[in-house]
């Protein structure tokens, strides 16, 4: 019988189909390699570190931990630091004139306890502002795992499905690849060959080859990706790439603490709770879903993580896991400028149906809602019109800002308090730090979990004690951002004084005697050509330096003339400003343009309105136009940029004058944190407990009235000795 094929077909073929398959097993198994990839970069960068840190402590600390050793020998010997010691072998101390055998031994004991030491301090911080070539090889090599975990699903797919038979071909095909074979085989292998070589070379042209094809042409693409390519991906995907690097390099970034605050006994408790997470379209960074486990497992609590830590995802993610077992009906109480924000939240990150209540249609929204079901979003006032039949139940009620519940006489705590009725579950959110305001953290724990309020009445002078954490742990969670978003970039504050001109100075005097607090605030900013002000110029310096280091500005201002200003002075690179008036929804729009908007385009916002819960992570340099009576408020508006997803060094600019207000409201709210540090946790909770109080604005004020007017006596007096003269 003869072939319809020659021998060299059959075995090209035949070798072809054996390459696809090799590969296949060999993409499927890719994502271990690039995991040790990923564990080599990162024991790399941190070896870095910690040679860096060792540089720094000079060889002397020897004889701190041990008395009697040669450190002048080392000195001259050429070992300075603690990193030199640690390079070295205990060959090469002891071959030092003075050193022994022993003490050589002891020498790098010592060093090796200070290297443990440090490597134990040290973390990773990626940001695009340090594209190193340890970092690039890095996040190259943990792109290359992501890439290809998803890769080697679908190889490892289409290898089980085909593997089998392609061999079981290959064996009928064999005999038809070698002329003596073929005259030896018998009538019926030679049919089974000639099926063999159809069936194979169909394979090849049909799905399971096209597709084998694809996945290695793609895994050729991941092999060769650009470092340039990389780090863009990592600018939009920085969660997902430290997501990665937590579960393979436990503790790299920092927060390797498994309990996250909690008493030990609790958090194995949450530990073992399960999260069902289908239907959740984002991923979560591991103390994110520590917090989805403890709300899960708690069921009615306060977190009180700081802004920028991801509450609302949080949120979404615990009643994605909810749905995924039974639940069907949530409701989201948050203020009125958040409404918007919320819905979009939902309908981003899950597959939950979202129903806003508010406005005119609240009434056949939540209908609705009550009838289908998902997610009711809704504002306080609105929940006053909350009709809900008494047997009515649904799964979660989400308080988001919850200390607008904290007067339980007002009508809003009231109306919330009414509905919670309704819910088996209770998720109460705020980023204000209640540890320094406890008898509002008790008023709300008293309607979560009131045995516990009752419990810890009374212990206010002792809520920063471990006693008291501990007595709370059971409803209130808060994780700093310092403790679990340690591989943020850096955060770099520098105060920009600017030197009145004669014509501000002028326009600034006459409104200090006008005794208005609010005008006098707006120094520099209420000349009449806004390009003669100090300030205006230091901005335009600003904008120009951002645009050219490829960075996006917000500025922030509580003055709403102050925003039309700088609208002015910059003209078509700022968006449109976000001010009290707007609507949520405005608010939003305005947000994803400037999302879109090229490098050195400003978000200019007054600071009460553009300050809180909006995300804003694609500027990186935030202006602030004159000092806030209470810093908490700088606080939540810099938190815009720098939360969690932010890839870039954040820099924020306070624009001040000196020998005016800004300067001595300024001095004030220094020493009165530096008062505060004294007595109480150096935190972002300390900050916001501070602010300034009408007299002391008003006792500004006076002094610098009097200081103006001292300055015109002299003044006057000068010219009149001047003039007898």
């Amino acid at each position: 019988m003869a072939r319809s094929f020659s021998k060299k077909d059959a075995a090209r073929l035949r070798d072809e189909h054996a390459s696809l398959l090799n590969i296949l097993y060999s993409i499927s198994k890719e994502p271990q390699r690039h995991a040790q990839n990923i564990k080599n970069a990162a024991d790399g960068l941190v070896a870095q570190e910690v040679l860096r840190i060792l540089r720094d402590i000079p060889v002397e600390e020897l004889s701190r931990r041990k008395g009697g050793l040669r450190i002048k020998s080392l000195r001259d010997a050429g070992y300075d630091n603690l990193a030199d010691v640690s390079s070295a072998n205990v060959h090469a101390l002891a071959s030092i004139n003075g050193i022994s055998q022993d003490a050589a031994h002891t020498i790098k004991n010592i060093a090796r306890d200070f290297t443990n030491e440090a490597r134990k301090e040290t973390k990773i911080k990626l940001s695009v502002d340090a594209k190193t070539e340890k970092n690039t090889e890095l996040l190259s090599s943990v792109f290359k795992y992501r890439a290809f975990t998803s890769l080697a699903g679908q190889a490892n797919t289409l290898f089980s499905s085909y593997n089998q038979r392609v061999q079981d071909l290959i064996g009928n095909l064999e005999p038809s690849t070698g002329t003596f074979k073929w005259l030896f085989t018998s009538s019926v292998n030679k049919q089974k060959a000639e099926g063999a070589f159809a069936e194979l070379t169909g394979l090849l042209g049909g799905e399971y080859g096209s597709r084998a094809k694809e996945i290695i042409a793609y895994a050729k693409t991941v092999e060769a990706v650009d470092p340039q390519a990389v780090w863009k991906d990592f600018e939009k995907r920085s969660i997902e790439y430290f997501t990665t690097l937590e579960s393979i390099c436990p503790g790299i970034l920092g927060n390797s603490d498994e309990m996250y605050g909690l008493p030990e006994d609790l958090a194995r408790e949450i530990q073992d709770q399960c999260f069902f997470p289908e239907g959740l379209l984002c991923t979560l960074r591991r103390y994110q879903e520590w917090g989805v486990k403890y709300i899960l497992h708690q069921g009615r609590v306060l977190l009180g993580d700081e802004m920028g830590l991801g509450k609302t995802v949080q949120a979404i993610a615990a009643m994605v896991s909810l749905k995924n077992t039974g639940a069907t009906h949530f409701v989201v109480v948050c203020p009125a400028s958040v409404i918007t924000n919320w819905c979009r939240e939902i309908r981003k990150h899950s597959k939950l149906s979202v129903t806003k209540v508010h406005g005119h249609g609240r009434s056949s929204a939540l209908h609705a809602w009550i009838k289908s079901g998902g997610v009711a979003v809704t504002t306080y006032e609105t929940t006053g019109y909350f009709e809900l039949e008494d047997n009515f139940r649904f799964t979660m009620l989400v308080v988001d800002e919850a200390h607008y519940i904290k007067n339980p006489d007002a009508a809003r705590s009231k109306n919330v308090k009414k509905i919670s009725t309704h819910a088996d579950r209770m998720l109460f959110m705020t980023g204000t730090a209640l540890e320094n305001k406890v008898d509002e953290m008790i008023a709300l724990i008293d309607i979560l979990k009131p045995e516990i309020a009752n419990s810890v009445r009374g212990q206010a002078f002792m809520a920063n004690a471990p006693q008291f954490r501990e007595k709370v742990a059971p409803v209130y969670y808060r994780r700093k951002r310092e403790q679990v978003l340690t591989e943020l970039p850096e955060l770099i504050e520098s105060k920009e004084w600017c030197s009145l001109t004669p014509q501000e100075e002028t326009i600034y005097e006459k409104t200090v005697l006008s005794r208005n607090p609010m005008a006098v605030r707006r120094v520099s900013w209420n000349v009449d050509d806004i390009r003669d002000s100090s300030k205006a110029r230091r901005l335009l310096e600003i904008v120009e330096e951002a645009k050219d280091d490829d960075r996006k500005v917000i500025v922030f201002s509580f003055f709403r003339d102050t925003i039309e200003a700088v609208c002015a002075l910059l003209g078509s690179a700022c968006t449109n400003p976000i001010t009290g008036s707007l609507t949520p929804q405005r608010r939003q729009e305005i947000i994803d343009e400037f999302e879109k908007m090229p490098a050195g385009t400003v978000l200019p916002a007054q600071i009460q309105a553009g300050g809180t819960g909006l995300n804003i992570q694609s500027a990186s340099v935030v202006v602030i136009c004159e000092p806030q009576y209470k810093p908490s408020i700088e606080n939540q508006a810099i938190s815009r940029a720098y939360r969690m997803g932010q890839t870039r060094n954040v820099l924020v600019y306070r624009l001040l004058c000196a020998n005016t207000v800004d300067e001595k409201i300024l001095s004030i709210l220094e020493r009165k944190q530096a008062d505060f540090n004294a007595f109480a946790d150096e935190s972002v909770a300390a900050k916001e407990s501070i602010e300034l109080d009408e007299k002391t604005i008003g006792d500004i004020i006076q002094e610098e009235i009097d200081r103006i007017n001292a300055k015109h006596e002299s003044q006057l007096t000068e010219k009149e000795g001047a003039g007898s003269n």
